[in-house]
């Protein structure tokens, strides 16, 4: 069957899936018409690509046009074209869905840790605080924090806008034996774009607080989670507005709001009395100026403001915080966050950040904290990274037996065997400090092996 037939009988089928619905615009017909043309000429290449290859084998003629017999491992011309038959068989199976396909990417890390804890880790792979009392020390090796990824682009533009998105998972869920690994979403958004202004509706870390450092033995939480890295993954909606101070400097505007997450931050016996979650508005305001053709400085205020309901009380919280980037030549860079509020368990910190006093009675518990990283970029393939954070909770708001200040230490170092394979070494030192009960901590030790894809 010729093209030109091809084309008419493309062209009669649209028009009749068309005749139910008459409101199609003219540029959506005129979109599909040069959607059919492309289609076409690809299908003209083919078939003229498939009459040389034929000429060539009655000819009797080598693969190469020089004269020269084919290069080792080059296909014969007969399964040459066998392969662009087939091309041209999905090409006419693709003209039917193309309409309703938009583009997809499969991206992730297939990421494997060995490790080893010290006797306070309560049987965790990578614990978060050190417990109270002593166990045995572990080791072990996991594949569960591999992350699989989907990211997608639309190729349509509406009023100038462009619809992109992508969603994360890992097998970070189940009790983490072989056998009992489930798959969970980390973060996913939806973004609207124009030239200076983003819609997103999202699950992400706080909207004032999106850095973290670099590592591969902690993914399955954020890295320093409860060291001074404010990271639940939650939903939320936000806005940013993008100006320019010409061409190498800018402020970025972002605000939205973010869904808390409550009842794990409230005593035991008020779980079943607390909202699961409530509304908090958030924003961040990033200044930069280019400090070089592939870095740039940025500083960034930020605060949340939400109310947690409790057995009848409205209990606040309230944070304010400062992120940066800061280049320091062309192979340190230093990023980090501090913050200071209250009730911060509602965003990633501590879950203590609601307690009953003496008298009965529930209030939110005081806090500052933050994290630092220095990057050193030692080679092209070879990067150490040494980074720490503290989260601080007042003692006089804190029951007895709370955790007044928890602190962790971390260096590792991280060499990029191919373009797309890792291996890493990481030490962590876990410091936990008990109100009335004293200090723990725990050393971990991760081996890690990422594949990139």
């Amino acid at each position: 069957m010729t093209p030109q037939i091809n084309r008419s009988l493309a062209i009669a089928a649209l028009f009749a899936a068309m005749l139910p619905a008459q409101d199609l615009s003219q540029d959506q017909v005129n979109r599909i018409l040069q959607r059919l043309d492309a289609l076409e000429q690809q299908n003209r290449e083919l078939l003229s690509e498939i009459r040389s290859l034929r000429e060539e084998l009655a000819r009797g003629e080598p693969a190469k046009g020089d004269g020269q017999p084919a290069e080792a491992g080059e296909a014969p011309i007969e399964e040459r074209v066998a392969v662009a038959e087939q091309q041209i068989r999905d090409l006419a199976q693709s003209r039917v869905e193309s309409e309703h396909r938009d583009p997809m990417q499969l991206t992730g890390m297939l990421l494997f840790n060995g490790f080893h804890n010290g006797r306070f880790a309560s049987g965790a792979e990578d614990p978060t605080t050190a417990a109270l009392e002593a166990g045995q020390e572990t080791s072990g090796g996991t594949i569960r924090q591999t992350v699989l990824g989907l990211k997608f682009a639309s190729p349509e533009k509406i009023g100038g806008m462009e619809v992109s998105g992508s969603a994360y998972m890992d097998f970070f869920a189940g009790t983490g034996t072989s056998l009992n690994q489930l798959m969970r979403l980390r973060v996913a958004s939806i973004n609207f774009a124009w030239n200076n202004t983003t819609f997103t509706v999202a699950q992400d870390k706080p909207i004032f607080a999106p850095r973290e450092p670099d590592s591969l033995a902690q993914v399955g939480f954020s890295p320093l989670t409860g060291s001074g890295n404010l990271w639940l993954w939650q939903p939320q909606v936000r806005v940013e507005q993008r100006f320019h101070f010409g061409e190498t400097a800018g402020l970025n505007a972002q605000a939205g709001i973010y869904q808390t997450s409550e009842r794990g931050n409230v005593p035991a016996e008020y779980t079943a009395q607390a909202d699961s979650s409530r509304p908090s508005l958030q924003g961040r305001f990033v200044l930069w100026k280019q400090a070089g053709t592939d870095s740039r400085f940025e500083i960034a205020p930020g605060f949340a403001v939400s109310n947690s309901h409790v057995a009848g009380y409205s209990i606040p919280s309230r944070i304010l915080s400062l992120d940066w980037r800061l280049p320091l030549g062309r192979k340190f860079d230093l990023t980090g966050t501090v913050f200071r509020g209250e009730n911060l368990g509602v965003v990633g910190g501590l879950q203590q950040g609601i307690v009953e006093n003496a008298w009965g009675y529930l209030h939110a518990v005081r806090g500052a904290g933050g994290w630092a990283q220095l990057k050193y970029l030692a080679t092209s393939r070879l990067t150490f990274n040494l980074y720490g954070g503290q989260e601080d909770d007042f003692n006089r708001d804190l029951a007895a037996g709370g955790i007044s200040k928890n602190q962790t230490y971390a260096a590792n170092a991280i060499y990029r065997l191919m373009s797309n394979v890792l291996a890493s070494f990481e030490y962590s030192y876990l410091r936990s400090t008990y109100l009335g009960g004293g200090v723990r901590s725990n050393p971990h030790y991760d081996l890690a092996f990422a594949y990139l894809f």
